[in-house]
């Protein structure tokens, strides 16, 4: 049982109402008139989110900071208290002055810290510390555009933002900006360029992705201990901020992460390290993309094609980049990758594919079957590539 007199890191969520969605990290609940807060909260970056229903309703949710506090020193105490006006957390005034409660609240008003709702699993945080490794202040100030670090379900960037001719942002209730990296997918070539220098920059989106990492580690002032760090840190929040309040700008931002990276092809080989960690990210999100309500993330055949798509393309890169023997650990990272999705899925990401064949039935019949579903990919017969002579072009001018 744990002791007022050894509290550890702790979250106060005052005056909540009772039957409110609440929720910090991975798991949310139904709050109780008795529910005060959370403790035994673990080192780290942690998300906690509120909405006045539990329906997919506007939510809001703030990141904070938890640091590995040395013996002796005082735990980290976070005092948000609700405000009835704006159905949202609000900071209070001089928390630390808030830690005389926490003896009478520990026991009875204050839910240890888990994320499964089995009581067995009461200190659970390897799924989350997994999802938010490349999380940083910097890179939370600027996505959600202040210090508080709060963030809502209305929350949007300039480029998903719809225009409605006579609105303005705030009736349509977008209540503030969101910071992206500011990556355009149709322009991954520098200013200037032209001829084959913006060819290659349209089919090999690497000049953009290191573009990205050097302009805002500038801007920012940020100095990563990992190359594209903070693109790995953006890619994990807006990932943590669709499960969690739904907000689909970030899913867009999301998107745009993979989109670059996975369309890059000189870069896979200058910057093996980085896309090894990053098809780990990758993964790791999909594993846990069930959990998105409302469906945003669609991994059927149907939805998810964008993103089959795209691997398929990076599994061809990477065949042609590397040699025998070369890039093993990206190419191991991408196998990875590859069963997971071929064994929760059946996503076949290889060329191999079988369009026209025969099919027994439950009687014992064979029948001939054909599938038009890899039609696009099928170079044989009618869909072959052909080489067309045009003759002598001088003659053709003629």
């Amino acid at each position: 049982m744990s002791s007022p007199l050894a509290c550890t890191p702790t979250a106060l969520l005052l005056d909540l109402s009772p039957s409110n969605l609440c929720g910090i990290d991975l798991l949310s609940f139904t709050t109780t008139a008795a529910f005060h807060g959370i403790k035994d909260i673990p080192p780290g970056w942690h998300l906690i989110f509120t909405s006045e229903t539990t329906s997919l309703s506007i939510r809001e949710g703030f990141w904070f900071h938890v640091p590995h506090a040395p013996q002796f020193e005082t735990p980290a105490l976070i005092v948000r208290r609700w405000d009835t006006e704006t159905g949202s957390l609000r900071p209070v005034r001089e928390p630390q002055s808030y830690s005389a409660q926490l003896p009478q609240l520990w026991e009875k008003n204050l839910s240890p810290y888990r994320q499964s709702a089995s009581r067995e699993t009461t200190t659970e945080n390897g799924d989350w510390a997994g999802l938010t490794r490349h999380v940083s202040l910097a890179g939370l100030k600027h996505l959600t555009q202040g210090e508080d670090l709060r963030i809502t379900s209305a929350s949007s960037a300039t480029e998903d933002r719809d225009d409605i001719p006579g609105l303005t942002h705030e009736e349509v209730g977008e209540e503030h900006e969101l910071g992206t990296l500011g990556i355009d997918l149709k322009r991954t070539w520098k200013e200037g360029a032209v001829g084959r220098e913006r060819t290659e920059g349209a089919l090999d989106r690497s000049w953009a992705l290191n573009d990205v990492v050097d302009r805002w580690n500038a801007d920012l002032g940020v100095e990563d201990s990992m190359w594209g760090g903070l693109v790995l840190g953006q890619m994990e929040a807006c990932f943590l901020l669709v499960l969690t309040v739904a907000n689909y700008s970030c899913l867009e931002e999301w998107k745009r992460c993979i989109c670059l990276a996975l369309t890059c092809k000189r870069a896979v080989r200058d910057k093996q390290e980085w896309f090894i960690v990053f098809l780990g990210v990758l993964r790791r999100q999909l594993e846990r993309c069930e959990d998105v309500e409302g469906g945003l993330f669609d991994m059927s055949d149907d939805g998810g094609g964008l993103l089959k798509e795209l691997l398929k393309e990076f599994k061809r890169t990477l065949g042609h980049v590397f040699g025998i023997n070369e890039g093993e650990d990206v190419k191991e990272e991408m196998g990875a990758l590859e069963a997971f999705l071929k064994q929760e899925y059946g996503w076949e990401l290889g060329d191999e594919f079988v369009r026209k064949g025969m099919v027994q039935l439950a009687d014992g019949e064979m029948v001939e079957m054909e599938t038009a579903e890899m039609e696009g990919e099928d170079e044989r017969g009618e869909y072959a590539p052909m080489i067309v002579d045009l003759g002598d072009q001088s003659q053709l001018q003629n």
